[in-house]
């Protein structure tokens, strides 16, 4: 079943009229997603019309239609990819075996886990992002991420679902939790600790998108291995939602970067690392950008757990969860004899040593996710080449800045290298936010909303949404 039932009261493409407990269950928590979202959805734009891309079904090609709706009344719903016919699990333990539909009995308390973890990211990143609307630097971005927070919001629906359906009364209390959580709450915090952090600007937005998302793309693309197909076909999905939060992450930086560049020639600027001279025009300066980076990719690496992980080994043992595009893989897809490189501390330095790959799950995760972040920095740099600019961005070493895995006891430089706890707290600055920077960027939060206008600070992008002209109201905020 590829299209979806809008005629019910929660769209979905799983025949939710068929099993009249699951609906009942699925209808009761859904005022409670009501009340969480206008709690902590966008703060002050629950009532206006925004042009949101809505799915119609799970198709590759026209899966979505645009139109203007108001947040809350959002058809929010229960999607999964089409099921493969004969699909066989395709890595550990298990590996020829067909897929299950039902949870394995000794897999239960694994695969719930899993589906709470990821839940738990989903209503997180809405709530770090709620207030970003008050400084949209144009409606075109205030739309993107109203855009990114309903597609969330419905990525926590599809946790919900899988919890609810497969999990009894363990599923309905995991489900309720996921909304009684909040991000950066001391008492009821979310999870994963990248989820508690601060999203209190635009900058912040562009970064989480770039580097948390692709994360989610990585742990989203591993579960869409899985040998409980439910949870495959879920996932596969979401990973279509998914490449438009990336995109605007992406192309939020690049826009900076060129609005940077751009004024640094127009006013004859020929330091990039000039830090006051940029902050003179109202832009953001490139060393900050760098710090920015710095900070982002570094907490978003610990989302990949430690580096040799016993859990990571399990889940993949088990068949529940795989590697970043496991059919590419030319191994046995078991790894019982295989070893793969991992960085650790050795004799008071960063060195690679070889350990058994099963229990190095996470790190050739986290590999994916580097290579992946490394293309995005290509872009990025490209740009100072087109604008004849002195600069350029890198990603830090992975043991910098790391509060989980093999270096959350040390002090390591971007550049990898060992530095003292007075080294740390005497540089930390140039190489992290410092609070100056952070009430700078803050300073340049101020909402545009005149249609077709974008703030000092960033460049229009290359194109409309769906094709749509550059002075298109995004948002009716009238």
């Amino acid at each position: 079943m590829s299209q979806v039932d809008y005629t019910t009261l929660i769209p979905n493409n799983v025949d939710l009229s068929s099993d009249a407990r699951l609906q009942r269950a699925m209808e009761q928590w859904y005022p409670k997603y009501l009340d969480w979202w206008n709690d902590m959805g966008p703060n002050g734009f629950q009532g206006f019309d925004v042009y949101l891309r809505t799915a119609v079904g799970v198709d590759s090609e026209g899966w979505a239609k645009f139109g203007y709706v108001k947040m809350p009344e959002y058809r929010w719903g229960i999607l999964l990819a089409p099921q493969v016919e004969n699909r066989k699990i395709a890595f550990g333990e298990h590996i020829g075996e067909p897929v299950w539909h039902e949870v394995p009995g000794e897999y239960r308390a694994m695969i719930r886990r899993l589906c709470v973890i990821q839940g738990d990211t989903e209503p997180a990143s809405v709530e770090q992002q709620r207030y970003l609307g008050e400084t949209a630097p144009s409606l075109y971005d205030m739309r993107n991420v109203f855009q990114v927070n309903v597609e969330e919001g419905r990525h926590l629906w599809a946790m919900v679902y899988m919890l609810q359906k497969y999990f009894g009364r363990d599923g309905r209390e995991e489900a309720e939790g996921l909304l009684q959580r909040r991000s950066g709450d001391k008492d009821r915090p979310r999870i994963l600790g990248a989820f508690n952090e601060k999203t209190p600007d635009w900058v912040s937005f562009f970064m989480f998108t770039t580097f948390t998302d692709r994360d989610g793309k990585m742990q989203l693309e591993s579960l869409a291995q899985s040998g409980f197909d439910p949870l495959s076909r879920t996932c596969r999905f979401m990973l279509t939602e998914e490449g438009h939060h990336m995109f605007v992450g992406r192309t939020g930086v690049e826009r900076i970067i060129q609005r940077t560049c751009q004024a640094l020639n127009e006013n004859g600027i020929t330091d990039p690392g000039d830090i006051d001279k940029a902050r003179s025009l109202g832009v953001v300066d490139l060393p900050t950008i760098q710090k920015k980076i710095n900070f982002h990719y570094s907490v978003t690496l610990d989302l990949f757990g430690a580096e040799i992980s016993t859990n990571a080994a399990n889940s993949f043992n088990a068949g529940i969860k795989g590697r970043f595009n496991e059919a590419k893989i030319d191994d046995d897809h078991q790894l019982k004899s295989d070893t793969y490189p991992v960085a650790q501390i050795i004799d008071g330095a960063v060195k690679t040593q070889e350990v058994p790959a099963l229990t190095a799950i996470n790190t050739r995760l986290a590999d994916d996710f580097i290579g992946d972040c490394e293309s995005v920095m290509k872009r990025w740099n490209r740009v100072f080449t087109e604008q004849n600019v002195d600069f350029q961005l890198r990603l830090p070493h992975r043991a910098f800045h790391r509060a989980v895995g093999e270096f959350s006891e040390v002090r390591i430089d971007p550049n990898g290298n060992l530095v003292t706890e007075e080294e740390w707290q005497l540089k930390k600055n140039h190489w992290l936010p410092s609070n100056d920077d952070l009430e700078y960027i803050l300073s340049l939060m101020e909402q545009e909303v005149r249609p077709g206008k974008f703030a000092n600070w960033i460049a229009p992008p290359r194109a409309g949404i769906n094709g749509q002209v550059g002075d298109f109201e995004y948002v009716k905020l009238n």
